[in-house]
């Protein structure tokens, strides 16, 4: 408790850390798109995801063993279950709803309005209680990403049950979130955390793309720069910041700034593979601001 307190207070003797956080979360939470467009041009989502978190979990497994408190069953059991349902339900069941033809735009939108779902678990589970105000944000965020999104919006001809996967999907992270929050006093270094989340996650995805072929990587410029882009960034920069700042900032404040999500992932695409940037989703973004300021205010 004294340790949370003091996190607590360190936090709110530094205004800027939580801007600084939130741009770092961002970042990393909008370029899983980037790397996803460079590394799957020639193999399966499944093998991607597979070699994605089998990287991240070695490059970590040295670290978690030497820096930081011994690492008991208990812990690992408990980790686990996190990696299960933050990393292979979550990343998995979207992929998997894509290869089923649902469309991306569609997909995309139902994974954005994750902080929805969070910030709707966070009081009856933590106790976290949002103003009116911060209730409004949250709605002008919403509608914010509504109209960033509105133009590749479709239905599409998959399986009803794909469509149901991308719900359970969001809606199994929104949970992991929350009690990754309320347990965050007793939780284990995040670097020790996100290792075993990986590799949790390396031995399903492994498992999915072993009955669908082969395990072995397409040696080609464009997967392994993609490789290093979901590494480093989109699971390195974008984990480690959203675990952290769940330890240090209530659950909806860390959760709304996802909403900026869709337009910052435009941007990237407008940056990296010249992808028209239209009217919406400049009106889109400023909205999204709003919105995302008003919730984020203590």
């Amino acid at each position: 408790m004294t340790d949370t307190i003091a996190v607590s207070t360190a936090a709110r003797r530094h205004p800027l850390l939580w801007p600084l956080l939130a741009t770092l979360m961002i970042i990393g939470w909008s370029s899983g798109f980037v790397g996803i467009r460079y590394a799957n041009q020639q193999t399966s989502v499944m093998l991607l995801l597979f070699w994605r978190t089998l990287i991240s979990g070695l490059i970590l497994l040295p670290f978690a063993l030497t820096i930081g408190p011994r690492i008991s069953l208990r812990a690992i059991r408990d980790q686990a279950l996190f990696g299960v349902m933050a990393v292979f339900i979550y990343l998995g069941g979207f992929a998997l709803a894509i290869e089923q033809r649902v469309p991306t735009g569609l997909v995309a939108l139902i994974a954005d309005l994750l902080p929805l779902a969070i910030v709707a678990l966070s009081q009856p589970v933590l106790g976290e209680t949002l103003s009116a105000k911060q209730w409004l944000g949250t709605l002008i965020a919403v509608i914010g990403v509504l109209i960033v999104s509105f133009d590749s919006l479709a239905v599409g001809t998959a399986p009803l049950w794909a469509y149901g996967l991308t719900v359970v999907s969001m809606l199994v992270f929104a949970v992991a979130s929350v009690l990754h929050r309320k347990r965050r006093a007793t939780s284990m270094p995040v670097h020790q955390g996100l290792c075993i989340h990986s590799l949790t996650g390396s031995v399903l995805f492994g498992i999915c793309a072993w009955t669908q072929g082969t395990l072995a990587p397409p040696m080609t410029r464009e997967f392994l720069i993609g490789m290093m882009w979901l590494v480093l960034i989109a699971t390195f920069l974008a984990y480690a910041v959203y675990y952290t700042s769940l330890r240090l900032f209530p659950v909806a404040k860390v959760s709304a700034a996802i909403y900026l999500s869709p337009p910052v992932t435009m941007l990237w695409a407008w940056m990296l593979f010249s992808e028209p940037l239209t009217v919406a989703m400049f009106v889109g973004l400023g909205v999204t601001l709003v919105g995302v300021w008003m919730t984020s205010r203590n």
